[in-house]
């Protein structure tokens, strides 16, 4: 049968959404063959085996069925007694929404507070999906500038100085998706300090919070500002459980009621026995000793890709103190951070990704993912000194 070609009509939001440059040159890599990626930003340890195993008890116990929309009662109070325990904060359970990841989490928040006209300050560099989500709540993104002079954390005066009439949200991403910068205390205060003086929500989103190196700490953003932030978080970085799509969000109640009314329409509830494997994940020691080894192995295998960066021509790293990614100088290299991706590509077969994909302040830069297995990153290392060293 022979169909015939047809126009088809789309919601106009759909054109508003971009592209992610990070699939693009994934794409490209594809079609090649023997290259290395230094570019996914997922964890490349398997799902610990206590969690999996708590995940297969409950479907044979049953949990096959629906939940309550914000999730089941005691995963949300396993979530508050978690920031209980480490973080010193209280979280009452009915201040929690379990989500589908992060990536659920902060569409929720744009859509329960953002309008048309509204603004929200989003970092730059920054993960793609907040201009994204903003866009699709018709508000205005407005970007500040993140520096590798200030360790690509924001500089509370540029801050204040974006902030208008209009501003109802400032997004905070620590430890960092693409520098690694964590963030120093005086920093996260000034931030909740703004916040709370001109009446602005804090979207913070915190899922790389248990890979630190070099001593630092993390202190959630909720622990500074509990009446205006909106807290994201994942179990896909901690537990490396990306597939799980497992996520949850603490926020005042008001926002969370309205939260948890989108999110029925949307998913209804996070699939049930999986929300049992989130139990399993936050309470168990087997848990958290799997973690901390990740956590090592990740300094291990930084502390290697950083060693090798300075050994190579026209190129410097920002020594990253969290997350698994290096953000590294390309400057000297006399190439903008697209053309450098592609031709490392071309001429090395190895993946980094421009730094442009985060915003423009990434110009000049390309993020290195290092959550990839040790003999990898030693022959992507080789040859992209080799790549260099012909230029």
């Amino acid at each position: 049968m022979k169909y015939k070609k047809r126009k088809y009509f789309l919601a106009g939001r759909i054109n508003m959404i971009q592209r992610s440059k990070i699939r693009e040159l994934f794409e490209m890599a594809s079609k090649m063959k023997d290259v290395i990626s230094l570019g996914i930003g997922e964890p490349d340890f398997d799902t610990p085996q206590n969690i999996k195993e708590a995940a297969k008890r409950a479907i044979d116990e049953g949990y096959t069925h629906y939940t309550p929309n914000a999730g089941i009662p005691e995963f949300r109070d396993a979530i508050a007694e978690y920031y209980k325990k480490f973080y010193g904060v209280e979280v009452p359970d009915d201040h929690v929404i379990v989500t589908a990841g992060a990536y659920e989490a902060t569409y929720l928040a744009f859509e329960a507070l953002l309008e048309d006209g509204d603004e929200v300050i989003i970092p730059d560099p920054a993960f793609v999906s907040y201009m994204e989500d903003a866009k699709l709540a018709e508000a205005k993104p407005v970007r500040l500038p993140l520096r590798e002079e200030n360790g690509f954390q924001p500089d509370p005066d540029e801050l204040l100085e974006l902030v208008s009439k209009r501003t109802r949200v400032i997004v905070m991403n620590y430890p960092n998706n693409p520098t690694g910068a964590t963030l120093d205390e005086e920093v996260a205060r000034a931030v909740a300090d703004i916040a709370e003086d001109y009446n602005i929500y804090i979207l913070s989103d915190e899922p790389y919070e248990h890979f630190l190196y070099d001593g630092a700490k993390h202190q959630p953003m909720v622990k500074y500002a509990p009446y205006n932030t909106i807290l994201a978080n994942s179990f896909s970085k901690t537990f490396a459980m990306t597939g799980w799509r497992l996520g949850f969000t603490i926020a005042p109640e008001e926002i969370i009621r309205d939260m948890i009314k989108l999110h029925a329409y949307i998913l209804g509830n996070v699939t049930s026995f999986i929300q049992i494997a989130g139990i399993e994940a936050l309470r168990a020691k087997e848990s958290w000793e799997a973690v901390e080894k990740m956590r090592r192995t990740y300094e291990e295998r930084r502390n290697l890709v950083l060693q090798h960066l300075r050994e190579m021509p026209h190129i410097s790293a920002f020594e990253p103190k969290g997350a698994f990614y290096i953000f590294a100088n390309i400057r000297d290299t006399g190439m903008k951070s697209e053309e450098f991706a592609k031709w490392l590509l071309q001429e090395a077969g190895v993946v980094v990704i421009p730094g442009t994909a985060f915003g423009k302040q990434g110009e000049g830069y390309v993020r290195i993912s290092y959550a990839t297995k040790r003999e990898l990153l030693i022959e992507a290392m080789e040859r992209m000194k080799k790549a260099l060293e012909s230029l």
